[in-house]
């Protein structure tokens, strides 16, 4: 029977199986959180939005869990109750979310009024799209815990590659699908119907993984090692303050933060981009910023391996914060106008963005007690969402207020039309402050010896 459990809890085909259907479930969120990024032109065009209420819904994401702590509540729910409870909740929240903002684009019920001073229809999308923001990112910090619960000492950077992998597969196919279906169909509410169904089969993939969860829980009980139910009893609230004055934990969450601030924001704008800046056609303008997220699926498990063999973190994402810096400086240049130089600098882009997380995420562990992990990456993410909050909010605002260079009419719908330099050079300076910040962060390691260079692989 003891061998049974030992081939169970440290079964390759056991843990790789239970990555897999957790990364589905991140897959399906995904899509959805990008899934209205190449659709702002339809939107101006069939729902009459401005750039400034698009960048009001974009910003949407992070209301609930930043202003009223609900990404951090989650954390604590996390290592309170575990990760089976806390994952199925946080798949309901994004379902539930999903389906208001599909409700809000798809009726005409809400026409011609107003909510707190917006449209009611941008109001009611942001709404749920910020119910949806509360469920995707409790759901990401639960599928990191998840990783380390079965790959601590193993291939954790792997791991954790391969699962941005998966669902970044997601962020592609939104980008680069949505507007040829919104297009095809002739409604800009299609593309978010298919993420609904996406999310109900993710929500059922992670039902199915509840199981495999339970299973690894008794295996871990019947050879009496810490379960990740005990850790969750030894879990108290004061371990927060313990988090929070932990140097190498802030310039991570700073890093993140920037990070993520010169990539994801840049996302949402990046189809407009490419038809305002390149002069690609509506149909195609989103394949372009799609082979981003292509390119993460086949480099962030590569530098993972890396840093669990080799080690050298803090250098990584050293790296990647200098290429982010590179391809949106080139980017911002006017005269750079041609649509094969944005692939390039796009593929570019796509390394940067491996390199960073495949190298972030997998440090915290090395900083942070495993009964804390839920919480401090709670807070790293509510800082993060600080950015995916703020950012697309301020650009949209900065088009319209100093990027707008006229108007175009194409197939008989006026279209504006902008200048992407300033937005560009905004998003430069983001990279170059996560540069510093992962500096910093290399020099923090050296001080405390976190191990932030050595290999994850424990021999």
């Amino acid at each position: 029977m003891n061998q049974i459990i030992t081939l169970y809890s440290e079964s390759k085909v056991a843990r790789w199986t239970a990555l897999i259907v957790v990364a589905f479930t991140m897959f399906a969120g995904y899509f959805i959180a990008d899934v209205m990024a190449p659709l702002k032109g339809l939107l101006e065009n069939e729902l009459t939005w401005t750039s400034t209420e698009y960048g009001f819904f974009t910003s949407a994401y992070g209301w609930f869990n930043v202003f009223l702590l609900f990404l951090i509540i989650g954390g604590i729910i996390l290592d309170k109750m575990g990760v089976r409870f806390t994952g199925l909740s946080a798949a309901v929240v994004m379902l539930l979310g999903t389906a208001i903002k599909y409700w809000a684009i798809s009726t005409d019920s809400l026409a011609g009024s107003t909510l707190f001073g917006w449209k009611s229809q941008v109001m009611i999308a942001a709404l749920g799209f910020a119910i949806f923001g509360v469920g995707v990112e409790i759901a990401g910090i639960t599928v990191t815990k998840i990783i380390v619960k079965w790959f601590k000492g193993k291939e954790l950077a792997l791991a954790m590659g391969l699962q941005l992998s998966v669902a970044r597969l997601g962020t592609a196919l939104a980008i680069s699908t949505s507007l040829p279906i919104g297009l095809y169909f002739g409604s800009v509410s299609t593309p978010v119907l298919f993420g609904l169904i996406m999310l109900c089969i993710g929500l059922l993939a992670f039902f199915a993984y509840t199981f495999m969860d339970k299973k690894l829980d008794a295996t871990i009980k019947a050879k009496n090692l810490e379960s990740d139910s005990s850790n969750d009893e030894e879990f108290k609230i004061k371990d927060i303050w313990s988090i929070l004055i932990n140097k190498g934990w802030w310039y991570i969450a700073i890093l993140c933060v920037l990070f993520y601030s010169a990539v994801f924001p840049f996302l949402k704008y990046a189809t407009d981009l490419m038809i305002n800046k390149f002069g690609v056609d509506s149909y195609w303008a989103g394949v372009i910023p799609g082979l981003l997220p292509f390119g993460t699926i086949l480099l962030t498990p590569v530098f993972g391996t890396i840093y669990d063999r080799k080690g050298k973190g803090a250098i990584i994402m050293m790296i990647g914060s200098l290429l982010i810096i590179l391809v949106h400086l080139l980017f911002s240049i006017p005269f750079i106008n041609n649509w094969i130089f944005a692939i390039i600098l796009i593929l570019i882009l796509g390394i940067g963005f491996s390199l960073v997380p495949s190298a972030m995420w997998p440090s915290v562990p090395k900083l942070i007690p495993e009964n804390q992990l839920g919480t401090a990456y709670a807070l790293i993410f509510w800082v993060q969402n600080w950015g995916l909050m703020g950012v697309p909010l301020l650009i949209g605002w900065v088009l319209e207020k100093y990027c707008v260079t006229g108007t175009i009419v194409n197939n008989g719908v006026t279209t504006t039309t902008y200048n992407y330099t300033l937005p560009m050079i905004i998003f430069t300076i983001f990279g170059v402050l996560a540069l510093i910040f992962a500096f910093l962060l290399k020099i923090e390691d050296k001080k405390k010896g976190y191990g932030l260079e050595l290999p994850n692989i424990k021999k």
